[in-house]
């Protein structure tokens, strides 16, 4: 069992920042990549960043230079900090990873419940 968990989401100004953390807990071998995707009603779950746990980071362009995903593979964590937040930025952003087990060398993909971000005036 794999559970990811959330937090730092919340209510906030166009322009402002916040900082996202996902923590993954329970049998885990080692980690393939942690990152996050997000989601409003009616729009499919789309690509926000993922980064591998050796450093390789991978960002969707509507938030390049904005947004830094950042991981602590000690603790098996991944940060996303969000800056210059627009009000398209608004959605619940899950968490995801790819995680190994002891008894399978293919990788198997886990979600997080979500957090929900409202950018707004």
């Amino acid at each position: 069992q794999v559970h990811l968990v959330e937090s730092g989401g919340g209510l906030v100004q166009p322009g402002g920042s916040l900082r996202l953390t996902c923590v993954a807990s329970g049998t885990i071998f080692s980690i393939y990549s942690m990152g996050w995707y997000r989601q409003v009603p009616g729009n499919e779950r789309a690509l926000v960043a993922m980064i591998t746990e050796v450093g390789i980071p991978n960002y969707d362009d509507s938030v390049k230079g904005r947004f830094t995903i950042s991981r602590d593979s000690a603790k098996n964590t991944v940060y996303l900090q969000m800056n210059e937040l627009k009000p398209e930025d608004t959605a619940v952003y899950y968490c995801t990873s790819y995680i190994y087990s002891a008894s399978s060398s293919i990788p198997r993909n886990y979600w997080g419940q979500g957090t929900q971000v409202t950018v707004s005036s």
